[in-house]
């Protein structure tokens, strides 16, 4: 179902992504010359300007530094549904990431929602790629589990959203129980995660590698490994879309401008899910960008935010 309702940059990749930006900020302008209700899509410097509230609580899951979890409660007696919420950026520490993450945070926090922010360790940082960044998201999802009682939190009322980068671990995260035992990545008992909001993911690594090294400037090697004889295929353990059916809801959220992760990818992951037996959709956001998805400042927003409501069973 496809209903109407970008963010990497590096080196090279930055001229073309200023290049993508400016014709979006064109696109933009001539739609609010049209109607002056119309806003110009966000910008690469709007996103990395979103801020919000600070957390109300750090946890470290581990040593490193980029091991923990940032926990945003709402006013009140709870239990409160709850977000997991995992920042993109390309699988890199330089792009930005958790701190965007509290513009969202703090919005629905406001809405009487619970927030678990999730940081772990990226493709360029020690113990980082794979398989440390898919162990780091395992351990700060099932860390929920322990932390909740403490802080009202309903487990039966969870999401995970996750923005382009993030959006490919949310998926993983939500289908992991579907891991095979021999994977470094396999957790017994994991967290249940009944519903995911990829915006802007990028989740099927096999079909998708050239554009995540287009998009990203990511070799495969650094999210997959290499293989091995006792693990030949690389995607195995790395890609939702080679763990579906899952049982799992996705809804796929992405800008109509979006040219990191275009619509065609959402519609086709949504197809490959509903083929394998998983519910799945697709939402469009009219006139936004890669950057518009992930910040609640967007007049993107209300088209998200109402899909994270009735993930979590909200009014």
């Amino acid at each position: 179902m496809l209903r109407l309702a970008p963010f990497f940059y590096g080196s090279p990749m930055l001229t073309n992504l200023r290049k993508t930006l400016c014709a979006a900020a064109i696109a933009g302008a001539a739609g609010a010359a049209a109607s002056s209700h119309a806003a110009a899509p966000m910008t690469l410097q709007d996103y990395l300007a979103l801020s919000g509230p600070k957390p109300d609580l750090h946890i470290a899951y581990g040593g490193a530094p980029s091991q923990f979890v940032e926990l945003f409660k709402p006013a009140g007696p709870g239990p409160f549904p709850v977000v997991i919420l995992i920042h993109g950026g390309c699988w890199t520490v330089h792009f930005g990431g958790i701190a965007q993450m509290h513009n969202m945070a703090g919005e629905l926090i406001k809405n009487g929602i619970a927030v678990w922010n999730v940081e772990y360790r990226r493709v360029d940082e020690e113990g980082g790629g794979y398989p440390g960044m898919y162990q780091d998201v395992a351990t700060a999802v099932d860390r929920l589990r322990q932390e909740a009682a403490a802080h009202r939190l309903d487990l039966t009322r969870v999401a995970a959203v996750g923005h382009s980068a993030g959006g490919h671990l949310a998926q993983w995260a939500a289908s992991r129980h579907m891991l095979p035992q021999s994977s470094p990545a396999w957790r017994a008992a994991p967290l249940a995660i009944p519903h995911v909001i990829s915006l802007g993911g990028l989740a099927d690594l096999r079909n998708e590698e050239q554009l995540i090294k287009t998009s990203c400037e990511r070799d495969m090697v650094q999210l997959t490994g290499l293989p091995g004889a006792g693990r030949p295929d690389v995607f195995a353990d790395t890609s939702p879309a080679e763990l579906l059916p899952a049982g799992v809801r996705t809804v796929l959220i992405t800008g109509e401008l979006d040219t990191v992760s275009p619509v065609r990818v959402a519609q086709d992951y949504a197809r490959r899910a509903r083929a394998a037996g998983d519910a799945a959709e697709v939402v469009v956001l009219p006139n936004a960008s890669h950057y518009d998805e992930v910040a609640a400042t967007s007049p993107a927003w209300q088209l998200v935010y109402a899909e994270i409501r009735k993930a979590l069973a909200l009014p």
